[in-house]
């Protein structure tokens, strides 16, 4: 099927001429006269490229680039071209912040324009590529272990897969909750339905609200949020235990009412998802600490999983060595290796990272290829020791109040753009976005010595 690109111009002409343009390379095209028509064709299917007029009527307003924010709040891959007949600096350089993928003036050149578009799809397709690989790479792989642990998760799963119920994971970051539910999710009869997933800890309370409900825009226009996206399969709520608060009230109706509202909107919408959880805190402290409502977690734990951490189960390493080396070499390609599980680097680490933190350390030495037993255990050697130098960091930033903590942070950081820029304050000023004068008293303030 040919990939599919939006037109959006008020001219007839410049319509049927970029029609004719795009069917000759092969490609299938939606037509828009206006800003209404092209919020309909964006709000009805997504397309793979689009091609936006930045005027679409009489007025000053920059109609294109709206539509430019709205596409790229429902998908950020898709590539626009922006087209302008009243092009400046200072639009073009706003299309570009916004995400355009390129911004061309009229009246365009053929073979210019002809350039943009191809490069745009091949973008797409290259995106939507990765992200099918990528997907395809993280389901490939299996929950391996015989601890007592691994060998109860995986006869939880066969017994929740084909029930609708919520289920709460719990298990340190990279100990492989993701993984546990979508194999839930693969082998439930939701498996043909989507799964997704939206992360508690990386949102305030609005944006939250936001990409979890949707919206409805003054112009009409809808951002869908991920329930609705997660229509009739399932929703995954990593560290659901960072929650705003505030949000947390609403998500709690919505699983007794079976239904929400969009920001903005008194329509409500009746939603069928099942959601799954994850945590790597300890969900019942939060609850004692006022983070997390008791509520909630009651109704969200209708079964409970919980993954030990890689230290507490070590009879699982070595099937996991094995059977990441082999995995990896197949799915990138690369040449067969062997690592030697009895390598005590691997047997005395604490692996604060756990299986993910073992999965990039073979990945790191399958791509590295070494061609010996001594090179496979250097590269071991090393990648631990810095592992465990970054983990004695965070443990010691734990340690100290949040304002240590921070200015901690900002003398690393700042001290090492310095000497990054070979202790130019004004090029470093301009690099990390601060004013001269502010950079000078920010690292006196510190003590980091100025070069200059």
């Amino acid at each position: 099927m040919p990939n599919e690109i939006l037109i959006v111009d008020d001219n007839p002409d410049i319509r049927n001429i970029l029609n004719e343009l795009i069917n000759d390379l092969g490609y299938a095209t939606r037509l828009a006269a206006n800003y209404q028509q092209a919020l309909a064709e964006i709000d009805k299917k997504l397309p793979d490229v689009a091609l936006l007029d930045v005027k679409l009527s009489n007025t000053e307003n920059h109609e294109g680039l709206k539509l430019l924010d709205h596409i790229k709040n429902k998908n950020k891959d898709i590539p626009v071209i922006i087209i302008s007949g009243h092009a400046n600096i200072e639009m073009a350089v706003d299309s570009l912040r916004l995400g355009a993928f390129e911004f061309i003036q009229k009246p365009f050149d053929k073979n210019r324009l002809t350039n943009f578009i191809n490069r745009a799809v091949e973008h797409f397709n290259l995106k939507k590529e990765n992200k099918s690989l990528n997907e395809k790479l993280f389901n490939s792989f299996d929950i391996i272990g015989k601890s007592k642990n691994i060998i109860n998760i995986k006869d939880q799963i066969k017994h929740l897969a084909n029930s609708d119920s919520r289920v709460f994971i719990t298990g340190p970051i990279g100990s492989g909750k993701e993984l546990v539910a979508r194999k839930i999710h693969l082998l439930s009869n939701r498996k043909h339905k989507p799964f997704i997933i939206i992360n508690g800890a990386l949102l305030n309370s609005q944006t939250y609200e936001k990409e979890l409900f949707g919206e409805e825009l003054s112009d009409g226009s809808i951002i869908y949020g991920a329930l609705e996206k997660a229509s009739g399969g399932v929703l995954l709520i990593d560290e659901v235990t960072e929650i705003p608060l505030e949000t947390q009230s609403k998500i709690l109706r919505v699983l007794i009412d079976q239904k929400f509202k969009r920001i903005n909107s008194n329509h409500d919408i009746k939603v069928d998802v099942r959601i799954i959880c994850t945590n790597s805190k300890d969900a019942k402290q939060e609850i004692k600490n006022g983070n997390f409502r008791e509520d909630l977690f009651h109704r969200l734990s209708v079964f409970q999983i919980n993954i030990d951490p890689l230290i507490k189960r070590v009879q699982d390493i070595p099937l996991l060595i094995k059977y990441f080396s082999e995995k990896i070499a197949e799915n990138y390609n690369l040449k067969k290796f062997y690592i030697d599980p009895n390598n005590h680097h691997l047997i005395d680490y604490s692996w604060p990272g756990n299986v993910r933190e073992l999965r990039n350390l073979i990945e790191r030495i399958a791509i590295l290829s070494p061609d010996s037993q001594d090179k496979i255990s250097n590269i071991i050697k090393e990648s631990l020791k810095m592992d465990d130098i970054n983990e004695l960091r965070f443990e010691k930033s734990l340690s100290v109040p949040l304002k240590e903590a921070r200015e901690n942070l900002e003398k690393e950081y700042l001290s090492s753009q310095l000497k990054k820029f070979g202790g130019n304050v004004s090029k470093m000023a301009k690099f990390i976005g601060m004013e001269r004068s502010a950079l000078h008293r920010k690292l006196k303030g510190l003590n980091i010595k100025d070069l200059n």
